[in-house]
């Protein structure tokens, strides 16, 4: 007896258990709507606010604008080197991130312009690079022909550098140096978004020349048509050379050589010859004339010179000597 109604109560119990699980996972019933009251009338039924198709041209130009939207949302991204991103992690990006269109001249002073220009390509192709122009020519110096180069190379923007430090182990001296770059990320995007805005007016014209009912009509949409898809070229263009200078730098490279400096020639100092002169008689009779005049002119100095300086040093001592020479005499004489 206490076995069956223990039976009886384990019985119930389980079949509330599940019970409530069954209620407990059983969807909620949708609530019904109430019908709208019928129309009593043709006038009430003009009347309803009921939903009504749209025509057939207005839903094509909503899904060609949705599609539209898609398209332009997908085609405003930037370059596989560009991420648009929002919020603080575009603007880290934007800073980390830019399209930098490098330039860069060098001038090389090199001993074999040959020898320079052959290294000059290897390191174009080690760095993956191409050559976008070339140009030689020679110049004259110390009575020999020297040879002249340029170059002007392209290089990916990632391999700038290198291509420029191998460039400068080419030298003797690097000459001269100059590089720079520019920014044109605002503009990429700035083009991007231009683009984005002439594809969606180009489908939305498409529509109306679809629904157009004439010919002069679909004339005059047609010329816009062809006016925008000529933007939207210009624009993909653009786009395409900022997209391409950005991904490779532009290097032009100058090759001199070394040309050493010029050394003087000694030369000779010719001597000069004498240039025999014609006789002339009247100059030899005015030579002669000065010589003798200038003789006269001699004795004439020499005699003034004694009477004044001469003898009246010389007279007081010969008066003098001759004094005691007569003196001794006289004595002699005598004795």
């Amino acid at each position: 007896m206490k076995s069956t109604v223990r039976l009886t109560l384990f019985a119930l119990v389980l079949a509330a258990l599940l019970l409530a699980a069954c209620g407990a996972a059983a969807p909620s019933a949708p609530v019904a709507e109430m019908p709208a009251a019928p129309p009593q009338n043709a006038q009430d039924l003009y009347q309803q606010p009921a939903v009504q198709e749209a025509p057939a041209g207005q839903a094509q130009a909503a899904k060609s604008e949705a599609g539209n939207a898609g398209s332009a949302a997908a085609s405003n991204t930037l370059p596989e080197n560009i991420t648009v991103q929002t919020g603080a992690e575009s603007l880290v990006n934007a800073q980390s991130q830019r399209m930098i269109i490098k330039n860069a001249e060098i001038k090389l002073l090199v001993e074999k312009t040959d020898i320079a220009i052959d290294r000059g390509m290897q390191v174009v192709g080690d760095v993956g690079g191409y050559i976008i122009s070339s140009r030689v020519w020679y110049q004259e110096a110390n009575g020999q022909s020297y040879k002249f180069a340029s170059l002007t190379i392209g290089v990916p923007v990632d391999q700038f550098e290198t291509g420029m430090r191998r460039l400068r182990g080419l030298a003797l001296r690097v000459l001269d140096e100059n590089a720079s770059g520019q920014d044109v990320t605002s503009e990429y995007v700035d083009l991007q978004s231009q683009l984005g805005n002439l594809e969606a007016t180009r489908d939305r014209i498409r529509t109306f020349l679809d629904d157009a009912k004439t010919v002069e009509e679909s004339l005059r949409i047609n010329q816009e048509l062809t006016n925008i898809e000529g933007q939207i070229e210009q624009v993909k263009g653009r786009m395409n050379f900022l997209s391409n200078r950005s991904a490779y730098s532009t290097i032009t490279v100058n090759f001199e050589p070394d040309i050493p400096a010029a050394t003087p020639t000694p030369t000779m100092t010719p001597i000069p010859t004498a240039t025999p002169e014609a006789w002339n008689p009247g100059e030899t009779v005015q030579r002669a004339t000065g010589t003798v005049t200038n003789i006269y002119q001699g004795l004439v100095e020499v005699a003034i010179w004694f009477c004044l300086v001469i003898i009246p040093l010389l007279a007081p001592p010969a008066l003098i000597l001759w004094g005691i020479y007569k003196l001794v005499t006289r004595k002699s004489k005598k004795a």
